[in-house]
């Protein structure tokens, strides 16, 4: 990827996460950017190219994280990593996610099936932790999961270790 390809990404994700997908002019994250419109369209086709490019620069990020989750010799340390990875989301990644929360929740297409096989290594760790209901279990730790990011992101708590502390007791951990 060159410099310029990575400035407009850059600018794109800013402007999208701050004003929306749908208030942000190819031309304003040109400006930003400080490259001509026509660059934006040459390296990504359109706007919706240029999304889907920051969308999928989101994936291979969660993908990276997801891996060591999904390697955990045990299902304790599946939890155990799984909730350390969602309380060590760094601040600068936080526009990337304000942004892929905000599509979340103004589009239906969201697509969850990425998180899949994560639900299966979960629902099978529970089933090994004799939970009686591993998958209502699986769902539950992801609506905590998308309650904690969207507070971080939203307003993040300075008790950060405390809840992750208390998240790792309810789990005995």
């Amino acid at each position: 990827m060159t410099e310029k390809q990575e400035s407009i990404l850059k600018a794109a994700l800013m402007l999208f996460a701050t004003q929306g997908y749908a208030s942000t002019p190819t031309s304003k994250v040109a400006k930003a950017a400080g490259v001509s419109e026509g660059l934006i369209f040459r390296h990504f086709g359109n706007k919706e190219g240029l999304l889907n490019a920051i969308l999928e620069m989101a994936s291979q990020a969660m993908e990276q994280k997801m891996a060591t989750v999904v390697m955990a010799p045990s299902p304790k340390e599946i939890l155990t990593r799984l909730f350390e990875m969602l309380f060590s989301i760094q601040e600068s990644e936080h526009e990337m996610w304000k942004l892929v929360y905000a599509l979340k929740w103004q589009t239906d297409s969201y697509d969850e099936s990425k998180y899949a096989s994560l639900k299966l290594v979960l629902s099978n760790a529970f089933e090994k932790l004799g939970y009686e209901d591993p998958a209502a279990e699986t769902e539950l730790v992801f609506m905590i999961m998308d309650g904690v990011a969207t507070s971080f992101l939203l307003h993040p708590p300075e008790n950060k270790s405390d809840i992750l502390k208390a998240l790792k007791i309810k789990y005995e951990l």
